[in-house]
């Protein structure tokens, strides 16, 4: 026969195990915590290492697409400048630099069997770069207007009066030397090639002067002259050919 007498009994025992049952339960409780949290941290780093490498490709392409679109920029640059000229030209690519500071060459992946020679005039899209002083069949080495070995006849397109522009071992910049205090050659003016020296046609943009400094006492002015070509960065370039080369 059910009797209720000892459910109060039982009410107040439940209530007094009840922590007791916490207690002794609580370590599971930390260790499904533990599993959890952990899991979810590892879960979490994986994620991170994951977008990491997602970011890092993403970089990589837009690395690639701002590239492909500057040598795009250039080769267009380098198709009005071929529209202007009159000689026959091709277009070469920079190969190699020399690593010697001193000396201010550069190697083109065009040669002999393209037509080079010794002495044919190299330019980019804003002007001359250099000569070319050695061919072999695939490639050839040009020297840049900056070396110090390196003078072009020059004529001030303002007035026509000339120069000799000489490299200084500096790509930024040129002299004039030998000009008289009372040259008419101002700060601002385009030079071009005269077309004296028989190895340049007249006519190619050389550079602008940059500044002009007149010392009373010296019978000469000192002229700095900034290079036309991008020579610290040019990649393509035009070889110039005064006639059609057969077989191109």
């Amino acid at each position: 026969m059910y009797t209720d007498i000892l459910d109060e009994p039982r009410r107040q025992l439940s209530v007094i195990a009840k922590p007791l049952y916490q207690v002794t339960d609580w370590p599971g409780r930390v260790n499904q915590w533990r599993k959890e949290t952990f899991v979810s941290h590892g879960t979490l780093t994986q994620e991170n290492q994951r977008l990491e490498t997602e970011l890092l490709i993403h970089q990589r392409k837009l690395q690639q697409m701002a590239a492909l679109a500057a040598e795009n920029a250039r080769l267009r640059q380098l198709l009005n400048a071929t529209e202007l000229l009159e000689d026959d030209v091709l277009v070469a690519e920079l190969i190699g630099v020399s690593p010697n500071p001193l000396s201010h060459t550069v190697v083109l992946n065009r040669g002999a069997d393209d037509g080079v020679f010794e002495g044919q005039p190299v330019l980019d899209a804003q002007g001359l770069v250099g000569q070319v002083i050695e061919v072999s069949p695939n490639s050839a080495r040009v020297l840049l207007v900056s070396d110090p070995s390196h003078a072009l006849p020059v004529q001030v397109n303002r007035n026509g009066v000339r120069s000799i522009a000489e490299g200084t071992g500096d790509l930024h910049r040129l002299q004039l030397r030998h000009v008289s205090n009372t040259t008419d050659i101002r700060e601002g003016d385009l030079l071009v090639s005269s077309g004296l020296g028989q190895r340049f046609p007249s006519g190619y943009p050389v550079g602008v002067v940059q500044a002009v400094m007149r010392d009373p006492g010296q019978p000469f002015a000192e002229i700095t002259v900034r290079p036309m070509a991008q020579l610290d960065r040019v990649r393509n370039v035009l070889l110039v050919f005064d006639t059609p080369v057969a077989g191109r």
